[in-house]
């Protein structure tokens, strides 16, 4: 087992590092160089997971904080890779010094789920057995696949324990499985705007995202080169996916039905007439919306990765998995939060305050917090304060007292 990449701070930092940042950061690679086995049985001889860290571990080993990266998220959660850098990893407003998970007092790790595609083992990869990307021959990945590979990764780094598992939505998924699978590990689960089984809505949503790829005939069956593949259909598998993770409210109040307006040297906005140039063309903002979110995700996702994980959090059951919820909760040590937001339509309120109740059904020690807000599913990823103070008070219980109620 060896690190590929060394991860070292840089000097320089981007004119709009602000206040707070964890500042410059480099991926590391952690490659399993033993076999390692799926839940189906399935075995790879050895895998890679690309993963971050920010902050220091403590001589007790104790302080760290693994935070779970949902479908379409990987490792930067956090700070800048270059000084040219345009946006910060994908949790930067909760990740810092002094910020809701605070580094001065933390070691941070996120890594890339095995199945991904930004540096991780996954469909991408290459086969040693055949030198060709494993395709559809990647093993069949499942949420306890990525917990597993993970706790690999853990024993790499020397974690004797993680103060918390931190994630949202798909990562809300692997926090609650970690302290289930692994609860000798794990003090404290923070589980957001997720559920303990897929539901047949979401599931059905995934079936539309992978019929849009797999009816590109560039998907060919599984087997494209690395810069082709079904361009077209992952891309509309994302506009899909992406109305889901927000709300009737936050489109209206961010596009409503504003008409895209022509740039300089544009053509005029095309006529009511569907023989007419352009008339099938984005005439909404919103729709010209959809269009750059699945433009821009081609440019960085893998079509076989989404058909794998997508899979994956339709396999999770956890009723299904330990013959109820509660008995799957029973094996859980660590105390924990679900926080739930109002308009999450995807994985609703219900379904993490169910979670909670499951956990205290089973007697284990858990909180729920609710919080109102009318940016759907992704509210875990914007800012808001009362989420930070949320959690930097469940972080740091000890010294700072809360009190939640189902």
């Amino acid at each position: 087992m060896t690190d590929d990449v060394e991860a070292k701070p840089a000097d320089s930092a981007p004119r709009h590092l602000a206040h707070g940042d964890v500042g410059i950061v480099q991926p590391r690679d952690y490659v399993h160089d033993r076999p390692f086995t799926f839940k189906n049985g399935q075995v790879i001889p050895g895998f890679t997971l690309r993963y971050e860290t920010y902050g220091a571990l403590n001589e007790t080993r104790d302080n760290a904080i693994l935070i779970c990266h949902a479908l379409s998220g990987d490792h930067h959660c956090a700070g800048w890779h270059s000084p040219e850098d345009r946006k910060p990893g994908w949790w930067n407003n909760l990740i810092g010094p002094g910020k809701a998970v605070d580094t001065r007092q933390f070691h941070v790790i996120c890594a890339n789920v095995l199945g991904g595609c930004q540096g991780s083992t996954g469909p991408l990869s290459t086969d040693p057995a055949t030198g060709r990307p494993y395709g559809v021959h990647f093993p069949a990945v499942t949420i306890r696949d990525m917990v597993n590979s993970q706790r690999h990764l853990l024993d790499h780094l020397g974690v004797v324990k993680l103060h918390g598992v931190i994630g949202g939505s798909m990562g809300g998924m692997i926090a609650l499985l970690f302290a289930i699978e692994h609860p000798e590990i794990v003090g404290r689960v923070l589980a957001m705007a997720t559920t303990a089984r897929e539901s047949t809505q979401a599931i059905a949503f995934n079936e539309v995202g992978r019929q849009a790829i797999m009816q590109d005939t560039a998907w060919n069956n599984g087997d494209y080169p690395r810069d082709g593949g079904p361009r077209v259909g992952l891309a509309i598998a994302r506009m899909m996916a992406h109305i889901t993770y927000l709300s009737d409210a936050s489109l209206d109040r961010k596009f409503g039905r504003r008409v895209v307006k022509p740039g300089p040297g544009d053509a005029p906005a095309p006529a009511a007439d569907p023989q007419a140039p352009g008339f099938f063309g984005a005439q909404f903002e919103v729709e010209s919306y959809l269009r750059h979110q699945g433009q821009s995700f081609i440019n960085r996702f893998d079509a076989n990765s989404y058909l794998y994980i997508t899979r994956a959090l339709d396999q999770f059951d956890l009723a299904h998995a330990y013959g109820s919820v509660e008995k799957a909760f029973a094996r859980v040590q660590a105390e924990s939060l679900v926080v739930g937001f109002t308009s999450d339509w995807l994985f609703p309120p219900g379904q993490n305050r169910a979670i909670a109740l499951a956990l205290l059904r089973a007697g284990r020690r858990a909180s729920y917090a609710e919080l109102s807000t009318d940016l759907g599913h992704d509210s875990f990823l914007l800012e808001s304060e009362e989420l930070y103070a949320l959690v930097r008070g469940f972080l740091e219980r000890d010294r700072v007292a809360f009190d939640f109620s189902i």
